[in-house]
């Protein structure tokens, strides 16, 4: 005898209404379409995409997928609302973009140790092998499929721009569902961001400077700015939430530690950028969340007693939210643009994307690396840091069309790692004679478990 619905467990009754508000969400979208009241088609669209996004973080297996329906939703809400993310009191939101980034930039900073960093030299063939293939593959895949499909020079340089942009933190989790070197994966992350201010303009100057003025400067102090500031906190950020030594769970250390750091922010922003040039956003910001992060774990982890994991749980919801919001406010500007080259910029992802894949496998078995970093490599140099080309298309090359490519490609890549990695998780990896020698990564740091934590498939991008 079916039980009455009353009875059945509240988490039950939830993922029903999810699964309701998103048949419900696609009857009024299609309803709308049919008969011509176009402002039901986005509400409706929000509401579809939002209760499958609510309905896949209820499985496991389907989890890693919710993070590109919450873009969806997003994605359609400045669609439909483009005045939402538009101009507030008379400010334009898009200004908002440079410290979301940074702000998930520090996020990944706490995920890193210096460890991440010295490993190199422990494993310094896979992370050349690595580099080398993700910055050169990627931009030049990227230049040719944006002369062969024919895009428009702002929106061609965005795909030059995305393959020039290092991997992610979604690698390192696809790393570790796909039974690869997670160790290694977090390396190349690092190690691959710490040479994107010099990388990244060369690449954009050789490839996309027939498309938009690239300043290489100017682009390598934005990077430093949006992105090695906020990581370099994090990394100090790292050591005051997770080391176990005396000395950080003290209050008056703690609360000291937090009024520095809140007071060098203060100073720093005072001074400005006659002092501190295009570094000074990044740094404002960087020692603003240090203070964040030792007060907060003086009242959590002190006061009241909580977990010491609370930056793990919060971290994935800011990254997730700051880049669906980052997403949006680049399509409620180029709205126009996106209807009319969105479905060929997704097949430029798809194939961007699958030949990143495909060729740093067989190029990394081709350099005769192990099976588990021949995954590594192909995570590394297939998915690329979506956040960091939004912003830098925004404020370094200054385009709105620009950045219409990472913010379809990042998706993209987290539906593809996950599919990827499911499949090759059924496969464990053979051993050869190599795997019977002590690793040279050792095991995994607990920073790169907690790269791996919650991500929303990882973002990030």
């Amino acid at each position: 005898m079916t039980s009455h619905p009353v009875d059945k467990p509240l988490a039950a009754r939830v993922g029903q209404a999810m699964w309701a508000m998103a048949l419900a969400g696609l009857l009024v979208a299609l309803g709308g379409w049919a008969t011509g009241r176009g402002q039901l088609v986005a509400p409706g669209l929000v509401a579809l995409f939002a209760g499958t996004a609510l309905g896949f973080s209820r499985y496991p297996s389907l989890r890693g997928f919710s993070f590109t329906w919450w873009v969806l939703a997003f994605v359609a809400l400045s669609l439909g609302q483009p005045r939402a993310f538009g101009v507030w009191f008379g400010v334009d939101l898009k200004i908002l973009i440079v410290p979301l980034i940074q702000i998930i930039m520090f996020g990944m900073g706490t995920t890193l140790s210096l460890a991440d960093f010295s490993r190199v030299l422990r494993l310094p063939w896979p992370v050349f092998v690595g580099i080398v293939l993700q910055f050169s593959i990627m931009p030049t895949v990227g230049y040719l499929l944006a002369s062969a499909l024919g895009f428009a020079p702002e929106i061609a340089a965005g795909i030059v721009l995305i393959g020039a942009c290092p991997g992610g933190v979604a690698s390192n989790l696809m790393a570790y569902l796909a039974r690869g070197n997670v160790a290694l994966s977090v390396t190349m992350t690092a190690c691959s961001t710490l040479l994107s201010p010099v990388l990244t303009p060369l690449m954009m100057k050789l490839l996309a400077a027939q498309y938009i003025e690239i300043r290489f400067v100017d682009m390598m102090l934005s990077i430093c700015n949006m992105i090695l500031v906020p990581i370099a906190a994090g990394l100090l950020a790292n050591r005051v939430l997770y080391s176990r030594r005396a000395i950080f769970q003290r209050r008056t250390v703690l609360v000291g530690m937090g009024l520095a750091a809140g007071a060098a922010a203060v100073g720093i922003g005072v001074a400005g950028a006659a002092w501190f040039g295009p570094l000074t956003t990044g740094l404002v910001l960087g020692f603003g969340l240090i203070a964040v992060v030792a007060l907060a774990k003086w009242i959590v982890e002190l006061v009241l007693k909580g977990p010491g994991t609370w930056m793990d749980r919060a971290l994935p919801l800011v990254s997730m939210v700051g880049i669906c919001y980052i997403i949006a406010i680049i399509t409620a500007r180029s709205a126009d643009d996106l209807l009319h080259v969105g479905l060929l910029l997704l097949l430029a992802a798809i194939t961007h994307n699958l030949i990143g894949y495909t060729l740093g496998y067989w190029l990394a078995r081709l350099a005769r690396l192990r099976e588990q970093d021949c995954r590594t490599v192909a995570f590394e140099v297939g998915m690329q840091n979506g956040g960091m080309g939004s912003g830098l298309a925004m404020n370094a090359l200054h385009s709105v069309q620009a950045a219409l490519a990472p913010a379809i490609f990042g998706p993209w890549m987290n539906v593809s790692g996950s599919i990827l990695a499911t499949w090759w998780r059924g496969r464990p990896p053979r051993r050869d004679h190599r795997d019977d020698e002590p690793s040279a990564a050792g095991p995994s740091s607990l920073s790169t478990t907690r790269a791996n934590v919650g991500r929303p498939t990882a973002p990030e991008n």
